[in-house]
C-alpha cells in the first residue's frame, strides 16, 4: 500500500497540480495508516475513520485558485458549482469549508460533507478526496476538483476580475512562471500508416504518456484510438493515459463482438470521427484553456437555451476551431462532431475538451490538441487584458509585480 502512496504522490507533484510536502494519504486496512505532512496525516487519519471508504488524500494545490473560489463566494452558499463536464458529471458540485468554520471538530464536519461528494475543498487546508477501494480513485478525485476549480476560477476572473487582496498578484505568477510552455517539441512519432497490433499498442501507450506530460489531460480523463480498417484499438475507459499497456481494447470496426464494454465511453464518437473523415488516429484530451474558452459565449443574453452544455445547436469557432454542444458516450459528441471536425482537423466540445485527428499517425493529432490549447491560452489572456485596461483602476505597471511572500507555488 505505501508504494501505491508513494507513486500517486509523485503524480500529484510531478503534474504540479500539488504543493511537495503538503501531501498525505491515509488507508484503512486492519487498522488506518498515513503517510505525508505530519498535521495532514494525523487530521486524514481522523477523518477516514468517521467515513465508509478505504482511500483519503489531503493536498494543497499548488495554486490558490480553490481557496480564492472560497473567499469570492463569501455569504453566498456553502458549494461551488463549476460548469465543466466533470464536475457535472463525477462531482455534482464542491462543498467548500470556510477556515472560521474549523474552530472545533474540523473531523466531524470534513466527514459530514465527504459522505455525499468524492472531494472538498477546505480554505488554508487543501482539497479533501476520497478513494471507494483503492489509492488511485483518491487521486482521480482530488486531481477532478484540482481540474475543476481551475477551470471555474478561470471562467469567473474572465467575468467578474480582480476582487481579492493578493489575487492579481497570484494570477500575474500563475500566468508567467506556473505555466510551462506547451509544444510538442522534442516528442519522437511514428510514421504511419501501422498495420500491426504490437506497433500499434505501443504507439497508442506511447502518446498516451504524452498528452500527460505536457499536462493536456487531468487525471484520467481523456482517450485515444487508432484504426487499421478492420478495428478500431481504443483506450479502455477509466484508463490512465500515461499507463495505457494492457489497457487498450481493439473493437472491431462494425461493433460485431462485446469487446467493447470495457472501451472508453466514447467508442461511438471515434468511430463515428474515423468513418466520416478517413483519418485513422483520434486523440481526446481535455486541456484547460479550451475548456474554459468554449464556455464563453457573447449571445447568452439574448439566448433561450439554458443548458448549453448539450442543447446549444449553434457551431461557434474559436479561431478555425469549431466549438459544438453534446453528451459524452453516444450523446451528442457522436453526432455533432464528427460533421465539423475534418476541416481543421480538431474540434472542441463545450465544457469538455478537445478532439483531435490524424490521417495516417498521431503526430498530426497531437501537434493539432497543442495548436488548439496554445490559441485558447493565447485568447483568455488577450481578453483579461482587455477587461484589465477596461478597469478605471488599471495601472500597466501592477503587471510587473511579483507574488505575495504569502502565497505558495510549485511550477
Amino acid at each position: 500500500m505505501l508504494d501505491q502512496i508513494g507513486k500517486y504522490t509523485a503524480k500529484l507533484i510531478s503534474n504540479g497540480s500539488a504543493l511537495t510536502g503538503q501531501i498525505t494519504f491515509a488507508v484503512q486496512d486492519d487498522v488506518i495508516i498515513s503517510a505525508g505532512e505530519p498535521n495532514l496525516a494525523s487530521l486524514s487519519e481522523s477523518v477516514l475513520s468517521r467515513l465508509n471508504c478505504l482511500t483519503l488524500v489531503i493536498a494543497t494545490p499548488s495554486l490558490p485558485f480553490a481557496d480564492f473560489l472560497v473567499q469570492r463566494c463569501a455569504g453566498h452558499g456553502q458549494k461551488i458549482i463549476p460548469r465543466d463536464t466533470e464536475t457535472r458529471t463525477f462531482l455534482h458540485d464542491i462543498p467548500i469549508i470556510r477556515k472560521n468554520e474549523l474552530h472545533s471538530a474540523p473531523a466531524e464536519k470534513i466527514a459530514a460533507l465527504l459522505g455525499t461528494r468524492k472531494g472538498i475543498v477546505v480554505e488554508d487546508v487543501g482539497i479533501i478526496a476520497t478513494g471507494a477501494l483503492t489509492v488511485e480513485q483518491a487521486y482521480i478525485n482530488w486531481s477532478s476538483v484540482f481540474h475543476s476549480t481551475y477551470i471555474k476560477y478561470l471562467e469567473d476572473l474572465l467575468e467578474d476580475g480582480f476582487m481579492l487582496p493578493g489575487e492579481e498578484d497570484a494570477f500575474n505568477h500563475f500566468r508567467r512562471e506556473w505555466l510551462l510552455p506547451l509544444s510538442s517539441d522534442g516528442l519522437e512519432f511514428r510514421h504511419g500508416p501501422f498495420i500491426e497490433k504490437n506497433v500499434i499498442l505501443e504507439e497508442i501507450a506511447r502518446v498516451g504518456r504524452y498528452t500527460v506530460q505536457r499536462r493536456l489531460v487531468d487525471s484520467f480523463f481523456g482517450n485515444i484510438s487508432y484504426s487499421n480498417g478492420n478495428l478500431i484499438y481504443i483506450s479502455q475507459t477509466a484508463a490512465s493515459l500515461d499507463e495505457l499497456a494492457g489497457c487498450i481494447n481493439p473493437v472491431p470496426f462494425e461493433n460485431s463482438s462485446t469487446v467493447g464494454i470495457t472501451a472508453s465511453s466514447e467508442l461511438v464518437a471515434h468511430r463515428a470521427i474515423i468513418k466520416t473523415t478517413g483519418c485513422r488516429a483520434v486523440l481526446h484530451g481535455h486541456p484547460r484553456f479550451s475548456v474554459v474558452m468554449s464556455m464563453i459565449c457573447n449571445e447568452k443574453e439574448s439566448c433561450h437555451v439554458t443548458d448549453c452544455w448539450k442543447d446549444c445547436s449553434k457551431v461557434r469557432f474559436l479561431g478555425n476551431t469549431p466549438v459544438v454542444a453534446g453528451e459524452i458516450g453516444a450523446g451528442g459528441i457522436a453526432r455533432n462532431v464528427p460533421p465539423v471536425i475534418g476541416r481543421s482537423g480538431s474540434a472542441i466540445v463545450y465544457g469538455h475538451g478537445v478532439f483531435s485527428i490524424g490521417m495516417t499517425d498521431f503526430r498530426e493529432a497531437f501537434q493539432g490538441l497543442v495548436d488548439v490549447e496554445n490559441w485558447c491560452r493565447k485568447e483568455y489572456f488577450r481578453l483579461i487584458d482587455e477587461k484589465m485596461n477596461e478597469s478605471p483602476q488599471f495601472n500597466p505597471e501592477r503587471l510587473k509585480v511579483t507574488p505575495a511572500p504569502s502565497l505558495q507555488f510549485q511550477t
